[in-house]
């Protein structure tokens, strides 16, 4: 495990409880003190801290412990012969390992550990009453005590904990390690922070070393006056760029499959020749458990049962997603195309200054509005998992972003075809938006670190009149506890931080791609950013937030569809943006220039669609790993079979059928034998 032994106590858990003086008369009620007897009793090491104002309850688990609530949980993982069987803990050698030598990884490692702690119920027939300072909680029949702690407040938060030997490595290795510019330790990433934020990494990194080549070839653009040859050099700088992107994600799709299988991420055991990815490839309107359970008895209510599920589904999803449409066009277009107008017609700096600053207040409360009501829609929609919520959420959230950062430029590009305020347009959006972000993004977490430390103190003088001198944390998971969350700006129940991370990558790809022949020099603009953006988020996920809780998405999502919708934005824009650059006078001929670039527009929309089979999605070794494992899968069921078959081993209920010798069957019970 990265140099550390499995046995070694790291502590990954805490909870946060206020601190106060208990009687020795009233230990054995008290409320705490019973929820950390129960978690000793289910095998977790406990360790207490005090801090200054509030008691942290640390927990480990031993590995003996993580393996049987595996089994209990019937968790599935990959046997060294690529099925995934469910977890027994005495046959632990069956099982294939992470690539850090762990058993679980941490996405398992969490679940386990919210098992045992939120399963903790009240086994007695009747209530149980406890005590916390004075006051009586009855901890009913049936239920979990963390939660009905939860629900008093006297378990204020549970968050995941850092491990300082990992986490000062990665510091080393990753955070700080400027020198190898895009190299990323991927599977250390993806054993500490699971697999969600291990697959962004990944992906920020390929497509930062994929800018190499348009941040050049626009570079050059910028800087060499190609005089009247421009007409034939921009034209051949838009087909490239598009290639480049249609390949990039190809090849990343590739990636992705590889770094699933290193993984060991759940595959469907099939020899068919696609793969599905479990947890993001299946049907996103799958009826529920009890629907399904109670079926089977008459095939036809059965199956009309089932069609009305899904085609309502479909229909809740469809009238939501034209509430969001509808909205978009009837509220916030109007207002972005009233913003641009006026920045177009105002000839003051300072009164053009004085409105983005309006703009950008109102814009900021226009998303917060529609992202709850985004969420509100959400919930009624027949979603199977919270990764199908947050896809959901990231198309219709992304519509509102889309209009907000776009319009203004589609405005200045394709109505009053002003070249040059389109590109200081552009270097606003670009560059300074992106430096504004990234001060924003990784001052703001310290500066509430530093008000909630600031408070502690303050509070902890107030209560202690009489303390003098200079309070210091002394445990670090205070420290810790201070720290804030990696959660989204617009909902942290469905989303975390990597909602803002990657509509920030997405939003840069669109604007480069989109006025790429506008703006050439964009794309070395956003490659310096993007080298720089892989350190301070990962010095940010490493120092300055708690460890996140971790996902396990095994792809980017929803994000893949975005980016393929902006690389056809960006062949009609560029397009469009040619026939201007052609067309300088406005008449709008259609000669044999303009002919051409509608001609390669629509060339460019044939090889988008045509890349997908040229460049296959899955590598070789993993379609010949999965095969391989799909057909020893196979052999193992049909031997299986033939023996239960045959009668060499048992078969219902404890019976075999042999064949008597006159060829008649005979029933005999195992046990007789």
């Amino acid at each position: 495990m990265n140099g550390v032994p499995e046995d070694l106590i790291v502590y990954e858990i805490a909870l946060v409880v206020p601190k106060r003086n208990i009687n020795e008369e009233n230990k054995c009620y008290d409320c705490v003190e019973v929820l950390v007897n129960e978690f000793r009793n289910v095998g977790l090491i406990v360790e207490r801290v005090l801090g200054l104002s509030d008691e942290f309850i640390k927990l480990a688990a031993p590995l003996e412990t993580l393996g049987r609530v595996a089994a209990k949980m019937q968790m599935k993982k990959t046997t060294h012969i690529g099925i995934d069987l469910q977890f027994e803990w005495e046959e632990i050698k069956a099982f294939v390992r992470q690539p850090d030598g762990s058993l679980f990884s941490w996405c398992e490692r969490f679940q386990c550990y919210r098992h045992l702690i939120y399963k903790i119920v009240n086994k007695k027939n009747s209530d149980v009453t406890l005590k916390f300072d004075g006051k009586e909680i009855q901890w009913e029949a049936g239920k979990s005590l963390l939660q009905r702690l939860e629900l008093e407040g006297i378990v204020k938060q549970v968050f995941p904990l850092h491990d300082e030997i990992k986490r000062k490595k990665l510091l080393r290795s990753w955070a700080l390690n400027w020198w190898d510019f895009t190299a990323q330790p991927i599977d250390e990433i993806y054993a500490y922070f699971g697999t969600k934020i291990a697959v962004y990494f990944a992906f920020l990194g390929m497509y930062t070393r994929w800018m190499i080549f348009p941040a050049t070839f626009g570079l050059i653009l910028q800087l060499i006056d190609f005089g009247s040859l421009k007409l034939l050099v921009f034209p051949a700088f838009f087909i490239s760029i598009v290639l480049w992107a249609v390949l990039f994600f190809q090849f990343w799709k590739r990636k992705n499959s590889a770094l699933s299988a290193r993984w060991h991420l759940n595959f469907s055991v099939s020899t068919s020749e696609g793969y599905k990815l479990s947890g993001r490839e299946w049907n996103s309107l799958q009826p529920p458990l009890e629907l399904v359970k109670n079926s089977g008895i008459d095939k036809t209510k059965e199956k009309e049962a089932l069609q009305r599920y899904e085609w309502f589904g479909y229909l809740k999803r469809f009238r939501n997603d034209v509430i969001i449409i509808l909205s978009i066009i009837c509220l916030q277009l109007p207002f972005e195309l009233a913003y641009a107008h006026l920045y177009e017609v105002l000839k003051s700096d300072m009164v053009k200054f004085g409105l983005t600053v309006v703009y950008l207040l109102v814009i900021q409360y226009f998303t917060k509005i529609g992202g709850k009501i985004s969420i509100r829609l959400i919930k009624h929609e027949n979603n199977e998992n919270t990764e199908y919520q947050a896809d959901s959420l990231v198309y219709k959230v992304f519509g509102l972003y889309f209009m907000q950062s776009y319009i203004g430029v589609f405005y200045h590009a394709l109505l009053h075809r002003n070249f040059m305020t389109l590109r200081q347009v552009l270097i606003q959006r670009l560059i300074l938006y992106e430096v504004l972000e990234n001060l924003v993004e990784n001052s703001l977490p310290y500066l509430k670190y530093s008000y909630k430390k600031y408070r502690a103190v303050r509070n902890k003088k107030k209560r202690e009149k009489g303390l003098i001198g200079k309070i210091q944390f002394a445990t670090r998971v205070e420290k810790e506890y201070l720290k804030p969350t990696y959660s989204a700006s617009i909902s942290e129940e469905l989303e975390d931080g990597l909602f803002d991370d990657f509509l920030e990558l997405a939003l840069q790809f669109g604007m480069i791609m989109m006025f790429a022949c506008a703006f050439p020099l964009a794309f070395a603009f956003s490659a310096l950013n993007n080298i720089a953006e892989m350190r301070t988020d990962a010095l940010k996920l490493l120092a300055m937030l708690r460890r996140p809780v971790p996902r396990a998405a095994a792809t980017i999502g929803a994000w893949l569809n975005i980016f393929q919708f902006l690389i056809l934005m960006s062949i009609c824009t560029n397009s469009a943006l040619l026939v201007w650059l052609y067309d300088q006078e406005g008449k709008w001929k259609i000669e044999p220039g303009l002919a051409a670039i509608l001609v390669m527009e629509h060339v460019l929309l044939l090889i988008k669609f045509g890349f997908s089979r040229f460049v296959p999605e899955e590598p070789a070794w993993v379609r010949a790993k999965r095969m391989k494992n799909a057909t020893q899968a196979q052999d193992m069921c049909s031997k299986q079979l033939l023996r239960t078959i045959s009668g060499r081993e048992k078969a219902f209920g404890g019976y075999i059928r042999r064949k008597k010798p006159d060829g008649t069957n005979k029933t005999q019970s195992c046990r007789h034998q």
